[in-house]
């Protein structure tokens, strides 16, 4: 009985099929990827959604939610604005009419009032634009805030609509389309994706 060619690696004879053999020698190792597949000096699967731990492009509609928050916060600074500046008049015009002592009171007591609500108005334009300020890093916390804000924005425009400022269907729109992008899947994908 012959054992073959003792230089020949694989222990056969020519013409003959291969009998058990030795692992790295013809046979791939169990557990190691065959060259050419991903993971073997090949470029990896595209990452996105699905595929953990690679960078994410922020959604359409969350891009478009932040676009919103910057627009109703500059709405807002606006607002803050007018406010002073009819604060302003107010007091002008109510000390020019009047001479008591009173009368000059009552306007700073007035012109104090529109100042507290200029600086709460800022205040909450100043949530809105640091809230989308933080839309490509940061996490839950501030899709939450996004979700709050526009549920917050919503209540105070139909109130406001209520009162017949019909301007106020722009931010109930803005409010919920917030509300909405936020909330979606997709951008819970976004806001939940894991940080490098």
């Amino acid at each position: 009985m012959s054992f073959g060619d003792p230089n020949n690696p694989y222990g056969k004879q020519p013409g003959q099929q291969p009998q058990g053999g030795q692992p790295g020698y013809g046979y791939p190792q169990q557990g190691v990827p065959p060259q050419g597949q991903p993971g073997y000096g090949y470029p990896q699967a595209p990452m996105g959604y699905g595929y953990p731990g690679g960078p994410m492009e922020m959604p359409g509609g969350v891009k478009a939610a932040r676009i919103m928050l910057y627009i109703l916060g500059g709405f807002q600074v606006l607002g803050a604005l007018l406010v002073l500046i009819a604060g302003a008049w107010f007091v002008k015009e109510f000390s020019d009419s009047s001479t008591s002592s009173n009368s000059d009171g009552a306007a700073s007591i007035g012109m104090g009032i529109m100042v507290v609500v200029a600086i709460f108005v800022l205040a909450f334009a100043l949530w809105g634009i640091l809230t989308a300020a933080k839309f490509s890093t940061g996490g839950n916390g501030i899709r939450i805030s996004a979700i709050v804000y526009g549920s917050v924005i919503t209540l105070f425009s139909v109130i406001s609509l209520l009162s017949a400022n019909i301007f106020s269907l722009v931010s109930i729109a803005l409010g919920i389309m917030v509300i909405v992008f936020c909330a979606r899947q997709d951008g819970a994908a976004w806001f939940q994706r894991p940080r490098q």
